[in-house]
C-alpha cells in the first residue's frame, strides 16, 4: 500500500514567499496617508484642520459677544460710529497683550511656561523712563526697553535650559526679582514719560486706524511666520512635542530653549514701549497679571499647556475675546470681580474641551491604525 502524504501540515517550499509582518504604522502617518488618497479623511475633518474649526469657533465666540453686546446696549449699537470706534478700543486694548501672548505662545509651543513677563514688562518699562535714559532720545528708550526685556528672557532661558530648572519655579522666581529690581530703580515712584514720540505712539492713527494695533499686527505677522514657514518654527514644535525626539534628531534643544525665552523677552520689550506711550509713564506695578491673560488667551487659542501645539491666530483670537468680554462688562457697568470669574470659567472650559479633543483623537487615531494593519 503506498504512503500518502499529508499536505495540509506540511512545511512550505523553501522558495515560497511568506507573508511578511505589518511593521508598526505612526498615527501621523496613517492620517497622512489618508488625506493624500483623497479617503474619508480630508483636510477639515484629519488632524491638519483642528486648527481652522477652532478658529472658526472662537469667530463664533466673538460673534456671540458682539450679539449680547448689542442686546443689552442696543442704544450705542444702533449707532455705526459709536461701533466703528468701539472696535477699535478693543483692538488697541488687546494690543498690548496681545504683543505678550505672542512670545507666550512660542514658549508654551515648546514646552515651557513664563510667568515673569508681566514683571519683565515692567522692568523694561521703568528702565527705559529713567532720566538718563531719556537723554538719549526715542531712539535710546526703544533700544532700552528691547535689550532690558531679550536680557531678562536670556536669564529666563539660561535658568531653564542650561541651569535645569523647572520652568514655573525659575520664572515664579523672575517674576519676584524683576518687580523687585523696578521698585529699587523707580524708588516705588511713578516715573514720567517726557518724549513726545514715545507718548505719540498710543495717540497716533494712520488711516484712522491706531498705530498700537498696527504694532500688534506686525508683531502677529512676524510670529505666525517665524511659526509656520521657518526651521525655527519647527523646531519649536518638535521640542514641545517630544524633547528627547528633538535631541536624537540633531536639534539642540538647550541652545533652542534659550532662544525661545529671549524672543518672549523680546516681545515684553516690545509691550513695555507700547504701555508707556499709553500711560505716558511707567512704574513697578504696571503690566500687573498680565502673565495670566496672556496664558489664558494662549489656552482659548488651542495652545497645549504640555506643548507641541499651538498657533499664533488663535492666541490673537483669544487676546480679542478677552478684550471683547473686558470691553462688555465696561458698558454694561459690571464689576471687575464678575469679569474675572467668567475669565477663569471661559480657561477652565477650554482646558476641559482640549482634553477631550486630545483623548478623543488619540483612540480615533489608534482604531484607524489597528484598521489599517489588519
Amino acid at each position: 500500500m503506498s504512503d500518502v502524504k499529508d499536505t495540509s501540515t506540511a512545511a512550505p517550499a523553501r522558495g515560497t514567499d511568506l507573508p511578511a509582518q505589518s511593521p508598526p504604522v505612526d498615527p501621523a502617518e496613517t492620517v497622512l496617508a489618508s488625506e493624500k488618497a483623497g479617503g474619508r479623511l480630508s483636510w477639515w475633518h484629519g488632524e491638519g484642520g483642528e486648527g481652522a474649526r477652532r478658529n472658526l469657533a472662537l469667530i463664533g465666540v466673538l460673534v456671540v459677544l458682539v450679539i449680547i453686546g448689542a442686546a443689552t446696549r442696543s442704544d450705542l449699537y444702533s449707532r455705526p460710529d459709536w461701533v466703528w470706534n468701539n472696535v477699535l478700543s478693543i483692538l488697541k486694548l488687546a494690543s498690548v497683550v496681545g504683543v505678550v501672548t505672542v512670545g507666550m505662545t512660542f514658549v508654551m509651543i515648546g514646552g515651557g511656561i513664563d510667568l515673569s513677563v508681566g514683571a519683565i514688562v515692567a522692568l523694561a518699562g521703568v528702565w527705559c523712563t529713567t532720566v538718563a535714559t531719556q537723554s538719549y532720545g526715542a531712539g535710546g528708550m526703544i533700544f532700552s526697553a528691547l535689550t532690558v526685556g531679550m536680557a531678562v528672557g536670556l536669564v529666563n532661558g539660561l535658568l531653564i535650559s542650561y541651569g535645569r530648572l523647572v520652568p514655573f519655579i525659575a520664572t515664579l522666581a523672575m517674576l519676584v526679582a524683576a518687580r523687585g529690581l523696578a521698585a529699587e530703580i523707580s524708588d516705588k515712584q511713578t516715573q514720567v514719560s517726557d518724549n513726545g514720540f514715545i507718548n505719540g505712539l498710543a495717540s497716533s492713527n494712520v488711516l484712522g486706524i491706531p498705530l498700537l494695533v498696527y504694532i500688534l499686527a506686525a508683531v502677529v505677522a512676524a510670529g505666525w511666520v517665524l511659526l509656520n514657514r521657518t526651521t525655527f518654527g519647527r523646531r519649536t514644535v518638535a521640542v514641545g512635542g517630544n524633547p528627547e525626539a528633538a535631541r536624537l534628531a540633531g536639534i539642540d534643544v538647550k541652545r533652542h530653549t534659550l532662544l525661545l525665552y529671549a524672543l518672549s523677552g523680546l516681545c515684553c520689550g516690545i509691550a513695555a514701549v507700547m504701555l508707556t506711550a499709553q500711560a505716558n509713564s511707567a512704574q513697578a506695578a504696571m503690566a500687573n497679571l498680565y502673565e495670566l491673560d496672556a496664558i489664558a488667551a494662549a489656552i482659548i487659542g488651542g495652545t497645549l499647556l504640555s506643548g507641541g501645539r499651538g498657533t499664533i491666530t488663535g492666541s490673537l483670537l483669544g487676546v480679542i475675546i478677552f478684550a471683547t468680554i473686558t470691553n462688555l462688562f465696561a458698558i454694561n457697568g459690571l464689576t471687575t470681580e464678575a469679569q474675572n470669574m467668567v475669565k477663569g470659567g471661559i480657561i477652565v472650559a477650554a482646558v476641559l474641551i482640549q482634553q477631550v479633543q486630545f483623548r478623543s483623537l488619540t483612540q480615533f487615531l489608534g482604531r484607524n491604525r489597528l484598521t489599517r494593519t489588519t
